[in-house]
């Protein structure tokens, strides 16, 4: 048998699970691969119910979560733990997705230890280094020691090419979020979540640079909308963070039609996500997965890192002001042709085949007398 490679692939919340999920089923289906998945757990139970969504058995668990942990606490516990598991493997490739600590800790220890790193979802940018923090910060430090960097677009490769990353360490691969999303929705029934008759209108919010007063405002602007469109009913599932709960519950509680809910499953989350009129959101998984299905999406920040969904008119970035959210979501309602340029735009992060690109140049870099990949774009199949 022909000498397989430890590609190591590193993941630590929820986003990066259903992010890593296409790129880990694509190494183990290849036949050159060994694919090795270290959970970082630093959610721990976001994480768990992901895992279980696309059926990952991670082959060493770190379980570093601790409740109210600091970031340089998290980090200084992220480093040896990821030293230790990847010890003795004698990995060929280290990867990882997005921004997070795991990561950047991620990259750090591959290249403490001569192991090139890969990093999915490369190239992402505010160039404002308090904004979002830390995770601008986090992907910027990343790429300072990546080898393989799978920007999701032309314009993240191009933020990277502008930071002097050689051109033939850039692959533009698309989004791997778009194959999971693709995938789920494929094999999802339409369900109805329960709210026949209304407009469906979902919430998530749970950046750190939000806690307190933008967050505030955030869920303000939400009561609003809920109070002044009677067809209307919110589902808003709260992040697990106190500071999160405590402000959701404090301004959202009690109202008849917000649905303060549980963290949903990635399957159920898809089904409303399809079900919803238009979404208002903080996150940048979502930013990509509404245009993918045709949902108008506003942007529950100051600065987006990415720019292509607004560029092609179906985000709009609104902040926390609550009157302009208020605002912004009422022309959505009442205003059915801007609505439907909104929802009529399609999606700018991928095809769904940005995992079989990724393991394409892993490939090509790793098999002996392949030499280097050749450079890949998402045309290429």
């Amino acid at each position: 048998m022909a000498h397989k490679h430890t590609i190591v692939c590193v993941i630590g919340t929820r986003p990066e699970a259903i992010k890593m999920a296409p790129v880990i089923s694509a190494l183990c289906n290849s036949d050159w691969a060994r694919c090795f998945v270290v959970a970082t757990a630093q959610h721990r139970g976001l994480l768990d119910q992901t895992l279980a969504q696309f059926q990952i058995v991670p082959d060493v668990d770190l379980d570093l979560m601790v409740e109210g942990q600091a970031m340089v606490d998290l980090t200084s516990r992220l480093l040896p733990a990821l030293s230790t598991a990847m010890a003795g493997l004698e990995a060929s490739a280290v990867l990882a997705q997005g921004d997070t600590a795991t990561v950047f800790a991620a990259a750090l220890v591959a290249y403490f230890a001569g192991i090139p790193f890969g990093h999915v979802e490369a190239g992402l940018r505010t160039h404002d280094i308090r904004e979002p923090f830390p995770e601008e910060g986090f992907r910027q430090m990343t790429a300072r020691v990546a080898r393989w960097h799978f920007a999701p677009t032309e314009g993240a490769a191009a933020n990277l090419r502008n930071e002097g990353v050689a051109a033939d360490q850039i692959h533009v691969t698309g989004n791997t979020g778009i194959d999971a999303l693709m995938s789920i929705a494929a094999n999802t029934a339409n369900k109805d979540p329960g709210v026949d008759g209304t407009k469906l209108v979902l919430v998530t919010a749970h950046r750190r640079e939000s806690f307190g007063e933008p967050m505030r405002n955030i869920f303000l602007g939400v009561r609003k909308l809920a109070d002044c469109y009677p067809d209307i009913k919110v589902i808003c599932p709260v992040h697990p963070n106190p500071n999160v709960q405590a402000m959701a519950h404090a301004v959202l509680g009690g109202h008849s039609r917000i649905d303060l809910c549980e963290p949903l499953d990635y399957l159920r989350f898809v089904e409303v996500m399809s079900r919803s009129h238009f979404i208002l959101t903080d996150s940048g998984g979502v930013q990509e997965e509404a245009p993918a299905l045709g949902k108008p999406v506003l942007v529950l920040r100051d600065q987006t890192e990415r720019p292509e969904a607004v560029e092609a008119g179906v985000a709009r970035v609104v902040g926390t002001d609550s009157d302009r959210i208020f605002a912004e979501a009422s022309r959505l309602m009442d205003d059915a042709l801007h609505y439907k340029s909104m929802a009529a735009g399609g999606s700018p992060y991928g095809d769904g085949r940005s995992a079989p690109r990724i393991v394409r140049v892993l490939r090509d870099s790793l098999q002996p007398g392949n030499g280097d990949a050749r450079h890949i774009d998402s045309r290429d199949v």
